[in-house]
């Protein structure tokens, strides 16, 4: 898959997971609500992001040709710029 393919697919997957989950940011604040009561700690949203990015080059590292995995990095990264603040 090409430079602007997977570029073309994490935005499809972006708009994708918008329709299905709602705006990234709302979503992600509300996972980071979830995750701050189960760690006991005050997650943020980029905190979630930083960590499913951790998650997906895990994945990554046991197959570096998965690319739904790299598509999902892209996405994430690009999520990040959305919720630093």
């Amino acid at each position: 898959m090409m430079r602007p393919a997977i570029l073309d697919r994490a935005a499809q997957v972006l708009e994708s997971r918008a329709e299905t989950y709602g705006p990234a940011d709302t979503a992600l604040r509300a996972i980071a609500a979830r995750w701050s009561l189960t760690l006991g700690r005050t997650i943020t949203p980029a905190e979630v992001v930083l960590c499913m990015i951790d998650l997906k080059l895990t994945r990554l590292a046991h197959d570096p040709a998965h690319r739904d995995s790299l598509v999902d990095v892209i996405g994430y990264a690009a999520l990040l710029a959305e919720v630093r603040p």
